[in-house]
């Protein structure tokens, strides 16, 4: 099972721009579908963007669609999420996940390998 850290989170002024990073360690990282999910106070956790094993797949959700990519490097056990036109309701901690297999699913269903969290605010 592989261990996942995120980082580069912070504090960002409406219709600005952040890269989240997801570093995995272990041997097996090309082996996961991958996707990012995030948190707001007093919600669920809810699925931004996934990306199939390749690279060559993703799926966003409705809200983030056009303004948010996710990528990968499975050379350098990766995974990258580019936000762009940020808004104050992007605000959340943002988790990376991995799902064994090759569907990149748009819920939580078989995600089974959380990091800690990195928050983003975004202010209006």
């Amino acid at each position: 099972q592989v261990q996942l850290v995120e980082s580069g989170g912070g504090l960002v002024q409406a219709g600005g721009s952040l890269r989240l990073s997801c570093a995995a360690s272990g041997r097996t990282f090309s082996s996961y579908v991958m996707a990012w999910f995030r948190q707001a106070p007093g919600k669920e956790r809810e699925f931004v963007g996934g990306i199939n094993r390749s690279g060559g797949s993703t799926l966003y959700a409705d809200p983030v669609k056009g303004r948010f990519t996710i990528s990968r490097d499975n050379a350098k056990n990766l995974v990258y999420l580019q936000m762009n036109s940020l808004k104050p309701e992007d605000t959340a901690v943002y988790y990376c996940a991995t799902r064994p297999g090759t569907i990149v699913v748009g819920n939580r269903d078989g995600y089974n390998n959380w990091g800690q969290g990195t928050q983003v605010t975004v202010s209006s």
